[in-house]
């Protein structure tokens, strides 16, 4: 596993396994936008960066458990951006799939790329069919309608949404669901792993949040505003700019307060704080002029 915990070649070998000679050219194009259009593969990598820690389990499995996480969250914005959600025009800083590909076919690709998630998690866990189970279920609450995001994206349909369950459920449901497909695959205990990706699920939206009313769409690679636009729950709104940083300041610190005592943690912490440097600078505030976006760009 690499240091850094590069995603790209268990995504590579995932979507082999999900496209094939018979997948309609059009349809595998826009699939392959969708997954390999950029992004700062941070669930992936969060993932891997878990499951080494953990240290006695299985890289095939923590591969195959990243790769998953990803397809549901590229699948998550190609249906975020559809006209009927919030009709963007701009992802990571080219044409949205439908813009580029047409409404139906968008449809489509997220829809293939989320069964193909649980075709991934099947694949990689066929030398440890016990795996199989608790891989399968934790994947799958992280896209239901109870916290997933599904519910997440149901919020917005709400006329007062609370927003730290919308937070939750939009965002930290993948982040949760990255730290516990990593213990698994890693031998770990996934609980204890649980408040570690709840904090950074909360801190990348809350992050998010600041930067839809302070970044730039060229900087982001996507639009900006959208919070007013569309009339959605946020941190800056529900409680200003300088409570929303301290906010998310709080997070991230108590996040590396809830690392589990595993073999790999000081290796975890050093790469998490790196991760979260990217999230915000310490020594400054996030300004249009002087702002990290690498952990936004995802």
């Amino acid at each position: 596993m690499a240091r850094d915990f590069e995603a790209e070649p268990s995504l590579e070998r995932a979507f082999a396994w999900i496209t094939g000679p018979t997948t309609p050219p059009r349809l595998e194009t826009a699939m392959r936008q969708a997954v390999f259009g950029g992004g700062g593969r941070v669930r992936p990598r969060l993932a891997l960066a878990v499951s080494k820690a953990c240290g006695r389990g299985s890289l095939e499995v923590a591969s195959a458990a990243a790769a998953s996480i990803e397809f549901l969250h590229c699948a998550s914005l190609v249906h975020d951006d559809l006209p009927c959600f919030d009709d963007a025009e701009l992802r990571r800083g080219r044409p949205t799939v439908h813009v580029e590909h047409g409404e139906a076919l968008a449809v489509l690709v997220g829809d293939a790329l989320i069964a193909g998630a649980f075709e991934v998690i099947g694949r990689g866990c066929e030398s440890q069919p016990a795996l199989l189970g608790p891989l399968l279920t934790t994947v799958a609450r992280s896209v239901g309608a109870v916290r997933g995001i599904v519910a997440g994206q149901a919020w917005e349909s709400e006329p007062s949404p609370n927003l730290r369950l919308y937070h939750r459920a939009k965002t930290g449901a993948l982040f949760e669901a990255a730290v516990c497909v990593g213990a698994i695959a890693g031998g770990g205990d996934p609980a204890r792993w649980l408040p570690v990706g709840s904090r950074l699920g909360e801190a990348y939206q809350v992050a998010d949040d600041i930067l839809d009313l302070v970044g730039s769409a060229s900087a982001l690679g996507k639009p900006v505003g959208q919070d007013a636009r569309n009339g959605r729950p946020s941190a800056v709104q529900e409680l200003g700019y300088e409570r929303a940083f301290a906010r998310l300041q709080t997070l991230c610190d108590s996040m590396f307060t809830c690392v589990p005592a595993v073999e790999g943690r000081e290796s975890f912490v050093r790469w998490a704080t790196g991760l979260c440097k990217k999230l915000f600078p310490a020594a400054e505030r996030c300004t249009t002029q002087r702002t990290s976006v690498a952990f936004l760009t995802a």
